[in-house]
């Protein structure tokens, strides 16, 4: 089925990086309770009835970020001593948004603003999304393609554009004897990569960090790598969704999970226990030159230096992607509970036109050095409105760069993987080949990717 061409959605990326002039970089800090643990929730539920005893309208928000979570708290916050309105941020554990979603839905005092991933998730949803059309946030976009519709409705609004791709350690690269400039296709980094494998004792670094696949990190490549594959299949057929994918180019995708998992930092068969934090610790210590991840991950690495910092495309080996950017979109749509009081859906849609449009919620949305009172640097967000802020993120900044240079970014197809249960299929085949890297085992990465793709959209409908 065609909703808007992949052209059209390239552009969209092409906007989103054209004027990611904005957002800085973001810290995490500890609250009194975990995000997303129980009493987290409990101290949510708690807030929520305090606020409802009050009689006036209240906000309470699930947040999707857990990397976000100590700003988002100390936002709430500050509008409720500027406004003496009530807000209630609870953030869901990593991985457990769905589900954290469907339990705080079925209860009296629910969230009054949430968050679904596209499509696909807007499909779970969409009798729970209050119509955005006529708020005066709508009126901050920058940019209609940044609305999510269910039909004329509008059903949620994005309110980060991110970008992703190989954050690299220039001075490793230049240390191996390479540059950017020597990597321009598939072909070239797997040369590169491969060369730095032999030669991992001299040099006293990997090509790659772990892809660690338990839930603090498989997600980069059951989902925004496995985008690549799905991208390019959509840009061949010339559609942005389908109930079946063809798998047109998961050689590719083996041919680039074969290169993360046999040069980097530890055994293939060591990936199922190795985490997200494993991986950013190799990469700040210099064990490693690329690690995947995204603009998002600023903090994470920032201590590495700044002019150190490089960012390549993912490629490959498809046609065409020497003209190929970075991965650009959203999965962060803001929708506000039509089942929640009058009162509470006002109170939510002045204080998310607040996130956007203040001195204070700008600052804090897009961030930078001490853009918070309390010092902190912000959530590091490029927002698709109006008051966009500029950028202390060189990750955003590079990004910009392909852009101006003439690269097309690649779209955000991720958002039309057809559910949870389909990327977790594809995660657990990818990390049992990963250990034993035969061609029947490929054979079920490719089955969970294809068989399971059409299962799970039969099962949505």
């Amino acid at each position: 089925m065609k909703k808007r061409s992949l052209l059209a959605l390239a552009m969209v990326g092409a906007l989103s990086v054209s004027m990611l002039a904005g957002c800085g970089s973001s810290s995490t800090k500890e609250t009194q309770a975990p995000a997303g643990s129980e009493a987290a929730t409990e101290a949510a539920t708690e807030a929520a009835k305090e606020s409802t005893a009050a009689g006036d309208g209240k906000v309470y928000y699930l947040n999707f970020k857990p990397e976000q979570d100590a700003q988002w708290q100390e936002l709430a916050k500050l509008y409720t001593e500027e406004t003496g309105v009530p807000v209630t941020v609870l953030t869901a554990a990593s991985g457990n948004y769905e589900t954290t979603l469907k339990s705080e839905m079925a209860k009296t005092d629910a969230p009054t603003l949430f968050q679904v991933n596209g499509p696909v998730g807007l499909a779970s949803w969409k009798d729970y999304c209050y119509d955005l059309k006529d708020s005066k946030i709508a009126g901050e976009l920058t940019n209609d393609e940044f609305a999510l519709m269910d039909g004329d409705s509008m059903a949620g609004i994005g309110y980060v554009i991110e970008t992703y791709g190989i954050i690299y350690n220039k001075a490793l690269l230049e240390k191996a004897g390479y540059t950017q400039d020597d990597i321009k296709s598939f072909d070239d980094l797997k040369k590169v990569a491969e060369d730095i494998t032999a030669r991992k004792d001299e040099l006293g670094f990997s090509a790659f960090t772990s892809a660690g696949m338990d839930g603090s990190s498989d997600w980069r490549f059951k989902t925004h790598l496995a985008n690549l594959p799905i991208y390019y299949e959509y840009k061949a057929d010339d559609i942005n969704t389908t109930d079946a994918i063809k798998g047109t180019y998961l050689d590719n995708y083996r041919n680039i999970w074969d290169l993360y998992i046999n040069n980097a930092t530890c055994d293939p068969s060591l990936l199922s226990t190795k985490t997200g934090d494993d991986a950013v610790a190799e990469f700040v210590t210099e064990q490693a030159v690329f690690y995947q991840n995204g603009t998002w991950a600023y903090n994470d690495v920032a201590e590495l230096g700044d002019d150190k910092l490089g960012m390549l495309p993912i490629y490959i080996g498809a046609e065409g992607e020497d003209k190929q950017g970075l991965c650009t979109g959203t999965e962060n749509y803001w929708c506000v509970n039509s089942k929640a009081s009058e009162a509470d859906i006002q109170a939510t849609l002045d204080f998310m036109y607040w996130c956007v449009t203040s001195e204070v919620g700008t600052k804090a949305m897009c961030g930078g050095e001490g853009a918070m009172p309390s010092g902190d640097a912000g959530m590091g967000f490029v927002i698709p409105f109006k008051g966009n802020l500029e950028s202390s993120n060189p990750l955003v900044n590079i990004a910009n760069q392909y852009v101006a240079d003439g690269y097309t970014p690649v779209a955000w197809t991720f958002s039309t993987m057809p559910s949870e249960e389909w990327k977790n299929g594809v995660g657990s085949a990818l990390t049992t080949y990963a250990a034993d890297q035969t061609d029947d085992n490929w054979a079920a990465v490719v089955s969970a990717f294809v068989d399971g793709w059409a299962k799970e959209a039969a099962a949505s409908k």
